[in-house]
C-alpha cells in the first residue's frame, strides 16, 4: 500500500515584500516561488519588481528594498505580476498545492495588482476559487490555540526548532525567498508534530483551515468589540 500524501509530493511555496500591509491597496516589491518536492529537490525562483510608487522608509526598513533599487534593477510590474500568476496557476491547475505564511495576505495582495494592471486573476484563470492552500500560521493557531509569545515565521519557526532565532537565517527572513524556504521548513516540522495533518487529503485540509480561521476571526471581533465596550464604559463614580 501507498503511504504517499500531499507532504511527499511536490508543493509551491509562495511570499511577497511589499509596500505596505494594505492587501488591497499596497503593491508587490519582491516576490518568491519555491518548488519543493519533499527529499529530493528544491528551486527557486525570485522577482524584484518596481511598484510604480515610492516605497516607505517603514516598509524598506524591513525588506531591505528602496525606491531607488526597485526603479533600477526592478521588472515592469504588469510584466513580473504575469510571470508569477502563470507559475501559480500551473502549479495549482495541475494539484500542486501552494504553501503561504498568511497566505490570505498574499494572494488578495496579488489579486488586487493582477486587477489594478488589467491581469487576470487567480481564481479566473482557474475557473474557480484557489483549491488547494496551505497556511501554517492558520493551522499553528488550530493546533496550538494557547501559544505563548508571538506567531511570527520567525518565532514560530524559532518554536519548532527550524532556526535559530539568534543565528545568521533568522536575521535573512524578510527576503521573499529566505521567507518561502522557512516557511517550507516550518510546514514540514508542524507535520512532524500532528501527524494527523498528513492523514488529511488536501481538500480536507482546506476545509479544516478555512473553518478555523474563520473561527478565529470570530473570535477576534468578539475580542475586539468587548474591548471597545470597555474603552466606552466611564469608571464607575467614587
Amino acid at each position: 500500500m501507498s503511504t504517499d500524501t500531499w507532504t511527499t509530493s511536490p508543493l509551491l511555496g509562495f511570499d511577497t515584500e511589499t509596500t505596505g500591509v494594505d492587501p488591497l491597496g499596497d503593491r508587490i516589491v519582491s516576490a518568491a516561488l519555491v518548488h519543493r518536492t519533499p527529499g529530493v529537490e528544491t528551486t527557486v525562483r525570485t522577482w524584484l519588481v518596481d511598484p510604480g510608487i515610492e516605497i516607505p522608509d517603514g516598509a524598506a526598513a524591513i525588506h531591505r528594498i528602496s525606491t531607488e533599487q526597485a526603479r533600477t534593477y526592478g521588472s515592469p510590474p504588469r510584466e513580473a505580476l504575469e510571470e508569477i500568476a502563470a507559475v501559480l496557476h500551473e502549479a495549482l491547475a495541475e494539484g500542486v498545492p501552494v504553501v503561504a505564511f498568511n497566505a490570505g495576505f498574499d494572494l488578495v495582495l496579488l489579486d488586487a495588482e493582477l486587477e489594478r494592471h488589467g491581469l487576470r486573476t487567480l481564481p479566473q484563470r482557474l475557473g474557480r476559487p484557489v483549491p488547494a492552500v496551505v497556511d501554517p500560521l492558520v493551522l499553528d493557531r488550530a493546533l496550538v490555540p494557547l501559544r505563548r509569545g508571538g506567531r511570527t515565521l520567525g518565532a514560530l519557526c524559532a518554536a519548532y526548532g527550524v532556526l535559530d532565532p539568534d543565528g545568521p537565517e533568522a536575521a535573512g527572513l524578510h527576503a521573499a525567498d529566505a521567507d518561502v524556504v522557512a516557511t517550507l521548513d516550518l510546514l514540514a516540522a508542524m507535520v512532524a508534530a500532528f501527524p494527523q495533518l498528513a492523514a488529511m487529503s488536501l481538500e480536507t485540509l482546506h476545509a479544516y483551515q478555512v473553518d478555523q480561521h474563520r473561527a478565529w476571526t470570530a473570535e477576534l471581533e468578539r475580542w475586539r468589540a468587548r474591548e471597545q465596550e470597555s474603552r466606552a464604559t466611564p469608571p464607575p463614580s467614587v
